[in-house]
């Protein structure tokens, strides 16, 4: 399995970084998951629109899925339209998207199939268990794993037991760590700070932690530092085009 950085800024893209986006490899099958704001771009640098199989989303929020519409434009709209595309999400995850769009548009260039966070089901060679873990909105924690290889990744959330479970014995774990020691009273319920990433990654004895939704101006070495507080393998931050092969 080889894991590839579209982008990992959380709430809005800057200069440098896309949001949330990261392409799966796997047996010659290609998962996108999670096509956030300003990740089409980045995923044109590795491929054409056509070779992606599948879409996975975790969530609603734009960052995390907003690239779907144009994704589906550049293949519905295009001279020669590859198969409908399929796109798993959370049960009205995805309907903001798709409806940007006359519905007849693009209704041909993709094929919609929901899930409830706590569904076990399978994506092209990938077994796909997901968690509903605390958001504003529902959210899925997904570990996809293959007879080689499990990569754990949480979407967005805020502390919750389910992490370690999520994570359990991963090869990569893929943390949300929006701020890095402390988190604004209001959110603490929903996001994560990068020592808790670290602690959750230590219990589920990860085998190494890659840090994202990190916010916007976060110092990545802050981040990696507070982590390895708590974690004693390899930390890395979300950044684009970095390949991890698990």
């Amino acid at each position: 399995m080889r894991l590839t950085v579209l982008g990992g800024c959380g709430a809005w893209p800057t200069a440098d970084q896309a949001c949330s986006g990261y392409l799966v490899d796997h047996a010659g099958f290609r998962l996108l998951i999670d096509p956030g704001y300003a990740t089409l771009p980045r995923l044109l640098q590795h491929g054409t629109v056509d070779a992606v199989d599948a879409v996975l989303i975790s969530h609603g929020h734009p960052d995390h899925c907003a690239d779907l519409n144009p994704l589906l434009r550049a293949r519905g709209l295009s001279d020669d339209p590859p198969p409908p595309l399929p796109v798993h999400a959370p049960h009205g995850a995805v309907d903001a998207v798709l409806a940007l769009d006359k519905p007849r548009m693009l209704a041909e260039a993709y094929r919609l199939h929901e899930f409830t966070p706590g569904d076990r089901f399978d994506i092209g060679p990938y077994t796909v268990d997901t968690w509903l873990l605390p958001h504003f909105v529902p959210n899925a924690g997904i570990r996809l794993s293959t007879p080689g290889a499990v990569l754990a990744y949480t979407g967005d959330t805020g502390p919750s037991p389910d992490i370690p479970r999520l994570a359990q014995g991963a090869d990569l774990f893929l943390s949300e760590a929006t701020y890095v020691h402390r988190v604004p009273t209001g959110d603490a319920p929903y996001l994560l700070t990068a020592r808790l990433a670290g602690q959750y990654a230590h219990q589920a004895g990860a085998a190494r932690l890659v840090l994202t939704h990190l916010w916007p101006g976060t110092a990545p070495a802050a981040a990696q530092e507070a982590a390895a507080e708590t974690f004693a393998h390899p930390i890395a931050i979300a950044a684009p085009g970095i390949v991890t092969h698990l």
